[in-house]
C-alpha cells in the first residue's frame, strides 16, 4: 500500500491572513487563495501543504498536533518569527532545549535547538 502526506489543515478564523503569515514564517510559496481555503507548499508542486479553512469558532485549548521547526540558529529564527507576530507561550515545557510559540490565531509550535548526536 503506497501512501503519502499530502497536507496537513489548520482551522483558521482568517484563514487567508493566518495562511499567509505561515507562509512568511516558513518562506513556501501559496498555491490556492480562496473563500473556502488557502493553501502554501516549499515549492508549487512539493508536498506536503498546509492548508488553512474558515472557521467560526475560536482556539479555546492547547492544540493536539503541533509542528516542530529546526532552524540553524535557534535564537535568531525565534526573534524572526516574533517579529513576524509570533508570541511565546508556556505550556508546561520548563528548562527544555525547544522554545514554544503560538501564531497569531494561538496556534503553538515548537523552535528546536541544534540536533543531539
Amino acid at each position: 500500500m503506497a501512501l503519502q502526506w499530502e497536507q496537513l489543515i489548520i482551522d483558521a478564523a482568517d484563514h487567508a491572513e493566518l495562511g499567509r503569515w505561515w507562509a512568511r514564517a516558513l518562506d513556501w510559496v501559496v498555491v490556492a487563495d480562496n473563500d473556502e481555503e488557502f493553501e502554501i507548499r516549499p515549492e508549487p508542486h512539493r508536498l506536503p501543504g498546509i492548508l488553512f479553512t474558515p472557521v467560526a469558532d475560536e482556539k479555546t485549548v492547547k492544540n493536539r498536533l503541533h509542528l516542530d521547526l529546526r532552524p540553524d540558529d535557534q535564537s535568531r529564527e525565534v526573534a524572526r518569527l516574533v517579529a513576524l507576530g509570533a508570541r511565546h507561550v508556556d505550556i508546561g515545557q520548563r528548562d527544555e532545549p525547544w522554545v514554544v510559540l503560538a501564531d497569531p490565531e494561538g496556534n503553538e509550535f515548537c523552535v528546536l535547538g541544534p540536533r543531539r548526536n
